[in-house]
């Protein structure tokens, strides 16, 4: 039976280096729903697109998981509601705890201004497991 495992973290908080640097070398596929988002519209985001762009995402996982693949869905994931989907096809969560500080101060350091307002809007958004 294939695993789905879904990160749960902060923009910045260092799920695509997990994993890139864990996840990819054990063969699984990742799915990350920002290159989504840039191969549909080619921006970061765009209000209007997203249930394009979550349809597409989950049915690229589902595809993948009936072909036999081990996928991880590289994402935020910081609400209920947007793990519920996962919850739903028996996904194990993995929870990256890099602070909102850590991950503002990572943003500054790339000069990546555009994402410190969505890191300050997740942080508060933020729902435990």
């Amino acid at each position: 039976m294939p695993e789905l495992l879904v990160t749960v973290g902060l923009p910045r908080s260092g799920k695509t280096t997990l994993c890139n640097e864990k996840y990819k070398p054990l063969g699984f596929t990742i799915v990350n729903p920002d290159s989504f988002r840039l191969a549909l519209h080619g921006k970061r985001f765009i209000p209007s697109a997203e249930p394009l762009i979550w349809a597409a995402v989950y049915l690229a996982v589902d595809a993948l998981l009936l072909a036999g693949n081990n996928v991880i869905v590289d994402g935020c994931h910081v609400s209920e509601k947007r793990r519920a989907p996962w919850r739903e096809r028996g996904a194990t969560f993995i929870v990256i705890g890099t602070s909102k500080e850590e991950c503002l101060a990572r943003a500054r350091s790339e000069q990546d201004t555009e994402i410190i307002p969505i890191i300050e809007r997740m942080a508060s958004e933020w729902e435990s497991l």
